[in-house]
């Protein structure tokens, strides 16, 4: 799921909800399968991704990158880059809570016991257009 900030260009809408992914997936994995690499998906944006995506920046081409550093306990982190990291953290916090804004609808939220997942895809499409819809109202 895309989000944009709530900004002067966007209002937090949803720009961008992908399919569903039946069993346990990793988020760069999704990521990788919606948007294969090598085709310059993200040649003109400015990407806010936490550290699940880590090698982000070796498969995709992009304006700006904004990735956390990561912890090691062999090589903490320095004073500039925790403050980095809690900026960072305040920029995607926003999209969070749009993220989480879906689940008042419950589709999100609630134990899912259909087995039709193109009608499961459609109802979250239907959710994210009535968020979008809420927004401008």
């Amino acid at each position: 799921m895309i989000t944009g900030l709530k900004d002067a260009k966007n209002d937090g809408k949803i720009l961008f909800l992908s399919y569903c992914f039946v069993g346990k997936w990793q988020d760069y994995g999704m990521l990788k399968e919606d948007f294969p690499p090598g085709k310059g998906w993200f040649k003109k944006f400015k990407v806010r991704v936490d550290l699940g995506y880590i090698g982000f920046d070796k498969d995709y081409e992009f304006e700006e990158l904004f990735l956390p550093a990561k912890n090691y306990a062999s090589r903490p982190l320095t004073k500039e880059q925790k403050l980095s990291n809690q900026e960072m953290a305040r920029q995607r916090v926003v999209i969070e809570h749009n993220i989480g804004r879906l689940k008042r609808y419950r589709v999100l939220s609630d134990r899912l016991r259909m087995h039709n997942f193109e009608k499961y895809n459609d109802i979250l499409g239907i959710c994210a257009g009535l968020w979008n819809f809420y927004l401008i109202n």
